[in-house]
C-alpha cells in the first residue's frame, strides 16, 4: 500500500468514526425528544386537546429552516426531516387520545 493510500485509508477511518459518533448522538437526541413529545401527547389526551397544533408546527418548521441556513444545511432537507418527525409525534399523540 502506498503512503498516499495509507493516509487516505486513515482519513477515511477517522471520518467514519466521527460519523458513527454523530449517528449515536442523533439517535439519543431523537429518543430524548420523543420522551418529551410523548409527555406532551399524554397532557393533550388528558385535557382533550387536539393531537396536532398547526400553528406551532409551522413556527417550528420556519425555525428549523432558519437554523439550517445558519448551519449551512439545505433548508428543504431540514423541513422534510422535521415534517417526518412531526408526523411521528402526531401519530403518537393520536394513539394517546385513542387509549385514554
Amino acid at each position: 500500500m502506498s503512503d498516499d493510500t495509507a493516509r487516505a485509508a486513515a482519513l477515511l477511518r477517522g471520518h467514519r468514526a466521527s460519523i458513527d459518533r454523530l449517528d449515536a448522538i442523533l439517535v439519543y437526541t431523537l429518543a430524548e425528544r420523543f420522551k418529551h413529545t410523548q409527555a406532551v401527547g399524554r397532557l393533550k389526551a388528558e385535557h382533550a386537546l387536539p393531537p396536532s397544533d398547526p400553528t406551532r408546527e409551522a413556527a417550528q418548521i420556519a425555525r428549523l429552516e432558519s437554523l439550517a441556513r445558519e448551519a449551512d444545511l439545505d433548508p428543504a432537507f431540514a423541513r422534510k426531516f422535521l415534517n417526518f418527525v412531526i408526523a411521528e409525534v402526531i401519530r403518537h399523540h393520536e394513539q394517546f387520545q385513542n387509549t385514554d
